[in-house]
């Protein structure tokens, strides 16, 4: 078991990815450096293996099939993430890893937005895409992370063996944070400088496809984490929309005596009823998800015993 690993999955990173590993090694001297290849075209692989990295290839694309390979293979005290592209100064390496190491954090998250980030970031969506993702999440789950799609963090042991991942691509970040709020695992944030790619070299991060995938994780995740509140809201819309159809028609028939509408009449108990079964579901489903809470923590606890048992082997480095 590595005291420190620091991962770093790569696509396309010729230009960076030597002054990356260079640049780690020296802030974390102790640390083992992975680089996991990603179908590079350039010459990312060889430069990297030059360079003193341990580096494999993921040849299923995407950054979240990439960091679901890394946290299978590689055992570690502390896992230190960082993008390959020289955005991310290696001068807060330290103060994240030790975050984890000391002050038993599950998570340090890099935070870019509180102090260079909108002014470095030259693309106005992106700026826009992180605020919205921050402001949703922390509503949605009630947390106070910062940077939530930041690429610079440090994770725990037991956080990266306990953590499944369903991701493929960009929206990793977004699901580590959502787990890491659902679990109440200790979280920090850490104010770190950030620095726009070097010229020459671009994002793979498509802002409107990307951000959509984003968009679609927080609501998949606010339904698996949170079913009853999500099949309430369901339920609430369901139910106002019953009433509004029906009202009238009973307006109608106080008058009168006579219903005209019947289809109208037949419709608002359907969507009603719809309603009514949208809030049983979400009853159901949200005694799974505390079920499912409770065996988290008992595979968290074991994890727990598991590193202890790897570290009493004397197999730390």
């Amino acid at each position: 078991m590595d005291k420190i690993a620091i991962l770093i999955p790569c696509y396309n990173e010729a230009l960076t990815i030597g002054k990356v590993i260079s640049d780690f090694r020296a802030a974390l001297p102790e640390a083992v450096i992975y680089v996991y290849d990603n179908n590079s075209t350039d010459d990312t692989y060889t430069l990297a293996e030059t360079a003193g990295a341990v580096v494999r290839r993921e040849p299923k694309q995407g950054k979240g099939n990439v960091l679901r390979t890394m946290f299978r293979e590689i055992d570690a005290q502390c896992y230190l993430l960082v993008d390959g592209d020289d955005t991310y100064p290696s001068e807060f390496a330290r103060p994240l890893c030790d975050a984890v190491l000391n002050a038993q954090c599950d998570m340090a998250v890099g935070d870019r937005l509180s102090s260079t980030y909108f002014t470095e970031n030259k693309r106005p969506f992106h700026n826009f895409g992180n605020v919205l993702v921050r402001f949703l999440v922390n509503l949605l789950f009630s947390g106070s992370i910062v940077d939530i799609m930041t690429g610079y963090r440090a994770l725990s042991y037991n956080f990266v063996k306990t953590f499944p991942i369903v991701s493929s691509g960009f929206e990793i970040e977004t699901e580590m944070t959502i787990h890491t709020l659902d679990k109440n695992l200790n979280t920090i944030n850490i104010p770190v400088t950030y620095r726009d790619r070097p010229e020459g070299s671009s994002s793979k991060l498509n802002t409107l496809s990307d951000g959509m995938r984003v968009l679609r994780m927080i609501v998949k995740l606010f339904r698996d984490y949170k079913p009853l509140f999500f099949w309430g809201i369901v339920a609430l819309i369901l139910i106002l929309i019953a009433l509004a159809l029906i009202i009238p028609i009973l307006g109608e028939f106080h008058r009168t005596g006579i219903v005209e509408r019947f289809p109208t009449l037949f419709m608002a108990g359907f969507i009603g009823l719809s309603g009514i079964v949208a809030l049983g579901c979400g009853m159901i489903l949200d005694s799974i998800s505390e079920k499912e809470k409770r065996e988290f923590e008992y595979r968290f606890q074991q994890t727990e015993m598991q590193k202890k048992q790897l570290l009493k082997g004397g197999e730390c480095q």
